[in-house]
Parts: structure tokens; C-alpha cells; sequence
């Protein structure tokens, strides 16, 4: 794990870089805003947000992958909390498309920097291993968020109505983008050359 929080500490190269982590300072400082424009949910779910913008840093992966997961995270947290999805109904099905993606891109990345799972190159089919794996963990997370939404819609926001239709729009959606994210993996996991290396990381 040391690698990490290696990458965490490390100065940011390039404008970049510190523009990736301008939109994590952002995400930070909308905790504040929209507790107080919009309450506790709101907060929460800023703070989900700002602890997510830091994996891609964690990761160090390419810095328009960071900045691509950073500004339509702070984009699709924002919609919510301010309810433009109500307002411009398409908006809601696209940025479940881009974020569940760039998330399972994510998370696909901290596996194989793990050492939880095997190198796509390694295998007898590695583009189509990436997809399964990526489609798989985008279709997981989909769920995991339509819970958290039912969770603040339950106990934070009543005043939210979420349909049958709706949650299983956004889960088709969501695994799609992550059905797309597994065809780019090979551009995703690559690693910059000033990440902190290994690229795979041991745990034991």
C-alpha cells in the first residue's frame, strides 16, 4: 500500500496534474456550500465524493483520466444535490453513462495495482477479460449507488421520489458506461511515468 500513499504526498507535475487536484479542492469546499444551500444530504454526499476524487490521484493514472473522473463527479454530485435532474430530464441517464464508467475504470485500476487480479496482457483473451471484469464491477457499483440514493431519499430527503423505472434506467445506463470503459482499459490503466512505481503493488 505504501505506493499509494506515495502518490498521495507527491508534488503534482504539470498544469495538469494541478488542475486534477484543484477540482479535489473544489469537491472539498462544496461540502460547505451545499451543506449549507441544501443540508445534510447535500453533505454526504460531497463527502462520498471528495474520499472517491482522491483514488484516481491514489492510482496515479493519466491526468485526463483524473480530470475526466473529477469534473463529471463534481457535475453529477451538483445535479443531484440541486435537483437540475428534474429540470433537464436527459441529463440524469448520461452522467450515470460517464461516472459508473470512469468509476469501474477506477476501480479496475486499484485491483491490478493490488495485485487482485492478473495483467489483461497476461491472459489468452485480454481485451475481452478487461471488459467482463469492468462491465462486472461497473454493474456492482450501479447498485451500491442506487442504495445510497435510497438511503438519502429514505432518511436525509424525503421529499425525493425515486421510481422503479428510474433506478433500473440508471443501472442499465451505468453498466454501459462501464461495458465502454472496459474497451478502453488498455489506455485507462496505463501508468504515467512519474506514478510511484511498481505498477503492480504486493500486500503480502
Amino acid at each position: 500500500m505504501r505506493e499509494l500513499w506515495a502518490n498521495l504526498r507527491r508534488r503534482p507535475h504539470g498544469a495538469a496534474e494541478l488542475a486534477a487536484d484543484g477540482l479535489r479542492l473544489l469537491a472539498v469546499v462544496s461540502i460547505v456550500l451545499a451543506g449549507v444551500g441544501w443540508g445534510a444530504k447535500g453533505v454526504s454526499s460531497f463527502a462520498v465524493v471528495s474520499v472517491a476524487m482522491l483514488l484516481p490521484r491514489a492510482l496515479a493514472v493519466r491526468p485526463g483520466f483524473d480530470i475526466a473522473y473529477g469534473v463529471i463527479a463534481l457535475a453529477a454530485t451538483w445535479s443531484s444535490v440541486t435537483d437540475l435532474y428534474g429540470a433537464v430530464r436527459w441529463l440524469d441517464l448520461p452522467m450515470h453513462f460517464l461516472m459508473t464508467g470512469l468509476a469501474a475504470a477506477s476501480c479496475y485500476v486499484l485491483l491490478l495495482r493490488l495485485g487482485l487480479i492478473a495483467e489483461a496482457s497476461a491472459l489468452r483473451r485480454p481485451r475481452t477479460s478487461a471488459v467482463v471484469l469492468t462491465t462486472t464491477i461497473g454493474a456492482a457499483l450501479a447498485a451500491a449507488w442506487e442504495m445510497f440514493e435510497w438511503f438519502t431519499t429514505t432518511f436525509l430527503d424525503p421529499a425525493t421520489v425515486l421510481g422503479y423505472q428510474d433506478t433500473i434506467a440508471d443501472m442499465v445506463f451505468g453498466t454501459a458506461g462501464s461495458f465502454v470503459a472496459g474497451l478502453l482499459m488498455p489506455v485507462l490503466a496505463a501508468q504515467p511515468t512519474n506514478a510511484a512505481p511498481p505498477t503492480t503493488i504486493r500486500t503480502s
